[in-house]
């Protein structure tokens, strides 16, 4: 069972969410929590994944993603948002977020998102996908470029297996594109990480996009 945790200020967000999820055969809603609340019911309760408001009055999302992010063994945290260009995507997916997902998620979508949160996938609303690929014209610090080099670090490979990371695929769905074991994927993952300096899957898909490799000319995808 998929276990997961609710946190939202609006009673009618946690419980709609918990209906939809509940009904899945494979998820569990284990807990539902106000900011306030948060980070004790995580701890308690131990979720897989946590679906945590982004804007919340009591708590800024923001700051609980970052307590949680902080923990040994930390849950995989997805934002939820009624913005589809929520203007904190970036900070928060900085800060370690596996993703964004619109509280108007549709229901029959929901359950199979988790899934893909679950199986170490990113979901991403496609506004948000499009602010992550035009922050590149903004990112000017002056670290971005010797960070960003750490992509030739890479073999061909593990760039391939960045590529499609970047995507929000899961280690599964990466070994089937490249003829690859999952295991073999986990350990090309691991290696990616440690070369680039990151602590996840979305940080290393950021650094993938400051360094040009998922320019692309067409409009499709």
């Amino acid at each position: 069972m998929i276990r997961v945790a609710v946190v939202d200020d609006e009673a009618l967000v946690r419980s709609g969410f918990s209906l939809i999820l509940n009904a899945a055969d494979d998820i569990e809603v284990v807990a539902t929590a106000t900011g306030a609340d948060a980070l004790a019911a995580v701890a308690e309760h131990r979720p897989d994944i946590v679906l945590l408001d982004i804007r919340m009055p009591d708590v800024d999302g923001l700051t609980v993603l970052r307590e949680l992010r902080a923990r040994p063994d930390p849950p995989v945290v997805a934002m939820l948002t009624t913005f589809d260009a929520d203007e904190y995507v970036l900070t928060a997916l900085h800060s370690g977020a596996a993703g964004f997902l619109l509280k108007d998620t549709e229901p029959d979508q929901l359950a199979q998102l988790v899934r893909t949160l679950a199986a170490g996938g990113v979901v991403m609303s496609p506004q948000a996908s499009r602010t992550l690929l035009g922050a590149r014209a903004d990112a000017g610090s002056p670290g971005v470029d010797e960070e960003a080099a750490r992509v030739e670090l890479l073999t061909d490979r593990e760039r391939n297996v960045l590529l499609l990371l970047a995507e929000g695929l899961s280690n599964a769905e990466i070994g089937a594109r490249l003829h690859l074991g999952t295991g073999t994927v986990k350990d090309h993952v691991s290696a990616i990480l440690t070369k680039l300096r990151v602590a996840g899957r979305v940080q290393a898909a950021l650094l993938a996009q400051r360094a040009g490799l998922l320019d692309t000319d067409g409009e499709g995808g």
